[in-house]
């Protein structure tokens, strides 16, 4: 085989593989960032939450977020409900 040869042989076996690292590399490098600004925003919920479970001791024993506050008011209803005569949904079914 001739030198050249070698080369384009080389350049087709090792480009993609070349190229895909640089990819991998530039991708692991963006998730650091965003591992970084995953865990301050999860450290300010943390200290949010310990702030907040100080001033009420609402939680359960085992850690788990309390019970929520009872609604105050009543539900809107969205839409009025009709019942049918109870003879006319027996002829349509």
């Amino acid at each position: 085989m001739s030198t050249t040869t070698d080369a384009i042989t080389a350049a087709i076996l090792i480009g993609p593989g070349a190229l895909l690292g640089a990819a991998a590399l530039i991708s692991q490098r963006g998730a650091k960032a965003d591992s970084a600004a995953v865990l301050q925003v999860l450290a300010e919920s943390a200290a949010e939450r310990a702030n907040r479970t100080t001033a009420t001791n609402t939680a359960p024993p085992d850690g788990g977020e309390g019970a929520p506050a009872p609604a105050a008011e009543q539900p809107v209803r969205l839409a009025t409900v009709h019942q049918f005569p109870a003879d006319r949904a027996r002829s349509a079914a």
